[in-house]
Parts: C-alpha cells; structure tokens; sequence
C-alpha cells in the first residue's frame, strides 16, 4: 500500500468571476487587502504596477486581465494575494479569497485542452468537490509572459 493515499494538499481559494481558483497555500506568502499600487510605465497590460511591502517592492497582476477577464472595480472584497516564485514575491490582485481546501492528489484531474483559451493555459488541473469546479492555477506559467526582457519587472 503506498504512503501517499493519506496525503493531502492545500489549496488557498479564490474568486474572479464567480469562478473558484486555487492556488498551492506552499506558495502563498501572505493576502493583503487592497492597498495602493503605483503604476509602472511600460509594463504590459496586466501588471497593475508595485507595492512596497515592508522594504520590499512586490510587482502586481491583475488576475482578470490575465485571465482574459474583462475589469471590475474593487470593492471591500478585493485581496492581493503575495506569492514567492523563483526567489520573487509578487502580488495577484483578485476578487475575493475564499478559504484553505484539503485536496487529494487523486482528486486532480488533468486540464481539459481548450485550445488557445487565454485562461487554459494558466490552468495546472481541475478538482470537482461540493458541487464546484476548482480550477488550479499553474503559477509558473501566469507569471511567466513573454516580453523582450527575461526578467520579471521588480
């Protein structure tokens, strides 16, 4: 019998659209709510522009304009969620976070091929629990975006 059949994995949940994403809770540095970002000149579309997070400048996206999501305005509800990837904490503006799901690794399907869905290729896999979709997101591959510069704006 394997050792992994008890593991579990978290997931912190959020929200865009009505539609429920989760993300590894391993990388979640922390969720703020709402603060003042500053633009970046020049910086592609979905990045709103940097906050400073105690001494630190963390780059922010907006997760619906990422996810081909047209814009909504904030409200009390809205949360930067601080991710660390790759040694760099960067901020993911959402409508909501949810909670910290337990998920089995089993219960991970594969992402269905949606062709050149803008959200598709963001997506890591889909877990049906509760009568809900949770849709994971591949955080590697929404951070990573093509530009002339191989590195992410700081």
């Amino acid at each position: 019998m394997s050792q992994d059949l008890g593991k579990q994995l978290q997931y912190v949940t959020f929200t865009l659209n009505k539609e429920k994403y989760g993300i590894n809770v391993l990388q979640v540095q922390e969720v703020l709510r709402e603060v003042e970002v500053s633009p970046v000149p020049g910086a592609p579309v979905f990045i709103l522009g940097i906050i400073n997070l105690r001494g630190n400048v963390v780059s922010v996206i907006d997760a619906r304009t990422r996810f081909g999501i047209a814009a909504k305005e904030s409200d009390d509800k809205t949360r930067i969620i601080v991710i660390n990837l790759q040694q760099m904490m960067i901020g993911i503006l959402v409508d909501s976070v949810a909670e910290v799901m337990n998920i089995k690794p089993g219960e991970i399907e594969a992402a269905p091929n949606a062709g050149q869905s803008t959200t598709s290729k963001y997506i890591q896999g889909l877990v049906s629990k509760d009568d809900t979709i949770l849709i994971l997101v591949d955080l590697d591959k929404l951070i990573n975006f093509d530009t002339r510069s191989d590195k992410f704006a700081r």
